[in-house]
This record gives structure tokens, sequence and C-alpha cells, in this order.
């Protein structure tokens, strides 16, 4: 992959990025560091190439295997939120999905751990993440529900898919203190974007913010 590709031209370019970033913060961001990030990151490369042109604009879009790589502004919210998390050692991402929200996550935080159920996706975010200098982020394939136990606990969990109640395996890998954002909800139409708190070894708060919406979250190997 070339310096060109990576920094795009016409409405992959900075300039078509910048612009973005101004629309995100007229919508509410406000964490520097987010909109910073993801000014740099290529959102173009997580996408199919036909709709690269497209790929700077406020939406999601689909990418295959009945998921979606999400809407900038839900990305920037979610990673604003995860921010608030007192260290950011080591987290875990629970859907890798395009990889575009672990590459954000990736300028972020000191190690990352992003798991994928799905075997195409995985192979696909494993290597655009190779490709783009990412090293440390490690990639696995699994279910994510069960998150990813080899490298807990965790200070802070994100997942990008949502189940109909929060996995307890993913809360007991949480470090007490940590913070989990995840959306939450049976139906589409009834998802809650919320921020778990583990405050003991048996217990946990949780936050309710914005409605959301978000491919279920799938079980599988």
């Amino acid at each position: 992959m070339n310096e060109l590709d990576i920094q795009g031209v016409g409405m992959t370019s900075q300039r078509t990025r910048d612009r973005l970033m101004k629309r995100l913060q007229t919508k509410g961001i406000q964490n520097q560091d987010v909109l910073r990030i993801m000014s740099l990151v290529p959102r173009h490369l997580f996408v199919d190439e036909a709709m690269s042109s497209r790929s700077y604009e406020d939406s999601s879009f689909p990418i295959g295997h009945g998921q979606t790589i999400s809407q900038p502004y839900i990305v920037a919210r979610m990673t604003e939120l995860l921010l608030e998390s007192d260290s950011l050692e080591n987290v875990l991402e629970v859907g890798t999905g395009s990889a575009y929200q672990a590459a954000v996550l990736g300028g972020l935080v000191k190690n990352l751990h992003t798991v994928e159920v799905i075997p195409e996706l995985y192979r696909q975010g494993r290597d655009v993440l190779y490709d783009l200098g990412y090293r440390n982020i490690r990639t696995h394939l699994g279910d994510g529900s069960w998150g990813w136990e080899e490298a807990a606990p965790y200070d802070a969990i994100m997942v990008t898919a949502a189940p109909d109640e929060i996995p307890s395996a993913l809360i007991n890998q949480l470090k007490v203190g940590g913070r989990m954002i995840i959306p939450v909800g049976a139906q589409k139409s009834e998802q809650i974007l919320q921020v778990l708190t583990r405050t003991s070894e048996s217990n946990y708060s949780v936050e309710n913010h914005e409605s959301v919406l978000f491919v279920p979250l799938v079980s599988g190997n």
C-alpha cells in the first residue's frame, strides 16, 4: 500500500476528511484527540472501492456478510466515551468488521485486541491494519460474545454490534473500574448505547446514552 493510496485524492483527500471532522464537531464531538486521529485514518481504504468516493460522508455503508461500517459520528461518539476511562493500556474491541473502528482506537490506546466471528472480515481487517502499519493491534477470529480471555482483564471494552443483553463474559473480563461501551437491544428500534462501569468484582453500574442502530451481535466460532 503506497502513500498516495493512504493520503487519497479528490473525494478521499485530507481536505474532504477535514470537512467531515467539522461536521462531527457541529454534532457535538469535542474530544480533540478523537477528531485528530479520525482525520488521519483513511476511511476510504475500509470500504468497497466502489464506495470510496462517499467514504467521508457521515453515513454507514454495507461491507458484506450482513455487516456495516459504522457512521463516523457513532465511531467518534463511542471512542469519546471510551476515552473517559482511567487507563487505556489494554483494550478489547468486539466486532472488528471493516476494522475502521479498530484503526481509530489503535491510534489512541496502547494495546488493542479485536475479535471478529466472520472469517472473511477477520482476514480483510487483519490485512488492512497490517498494511497501514498498526503493530499494537492484535486481531483474533472467534465469537466476540465470549470476549478474548487470553488477554484479559481489560481497562476498557468496546462492542460494535448489539446483543439482546450484555454478555456476562465481557463483564467478567473488565478490570474493576473499567468501562464497556456497548449498544444493547433486541430490536433495532429499541437499541440504546450504554456505558457499563465495573465497580467491584461482583457489581457494575450502567448509564444510558442515545438511541443507536447497529447490526445484531453474531455468535459463532
